[in-house]
């Protein structure tokens, strides 16, 4: 078997939802997308993108970890609740309906949302303030970049309602400020490990 035809096989099976991509009603245009050379480039240039923001995350994850003892998700999620952190949604890019225009929308738009939510990493870790303005200007960029490529391509922007998307919760104590922090950042990983899954098996097309 091929090595490009493997990978994609196994990118296949690694994740369920993409099976139906190719018979997708609205797959059509991806077909014509996958022959560009310059959106193949913008996917090899910011897989490594995301990947690079994906490990200064994960280096903040532990920041908070070491710093105030929060590293385990299940033992906190009754306070979550109370602060209403809820995950930015990618739904558009997992469906059986995946558009590219909606999907690279919506991580558009969460990148956005997070660059924002991070203010309350920001003010948990001063001592680490250097970290955290790096992950926000990346994530910027980065929504910058999928813009700029999709106006390259002609693709049309897709709005989604808003609701609280991008309103920082208020924190009534220490604790869950701290407690918040760190589930913005988990959030932030799953959102980019969805994200750097869909720029991945796009290059593999």
């Amino acid at each position: 078997v091929p090595a490009g035809t493997l990978a994609l096989l196994l990118g296949t099976l690694l994740w369920a939802p993409w099976r139906a991509l190719h018979g997708a009603p609205h797959g059509a245009p991806l077909a014509e997308l996958s022959g560009d050379q310059d959106f193949q480039l913008f996917l090899h240039k910011n897989l490594e993108f995301t990947r690079k923001i994906k490990g200064d995350v994960a280096a903040l994850q532990r920041v908070v970890c070491d710093t105030f003892q929060l590293c385990k998700e299940e033992e906190l999620l009754l306070v979550r609740q109370d602060l209403g952190i809820t995950q930015v949604p990618l739904e558009k890019c997992h469906s059986h309906t995946f558009q590219v225009e909606a999907c690279f929308s919506q991580i558009r738009n969460g990148l956005r949302t997070y660059h924002g939510s991070l203010a309350v990493v920001l003010g948990l870790l001063p001592g680490h303030a250097g970290m955290v303005e790096t992950v926000q200007l990346d994530a910027a960029n980065l929504s910058s970049n999928i813009q700029q490529q999709m106006e390259d391509l002609g693709l049309s922007t897709v709005t989604f309602p808003t609701e609280s998307q991008g309103l920082l919760p208020a924190f009534s104590s220490d604790f869950q400020h701290q407690v918040g922090g760190f589930f913005i950042l988990a959030n932030f990983q799953r959102f980019l490990e969805t994200a750097y899954r869909v720029l991945r098996h796009l290059a593999c097309l």
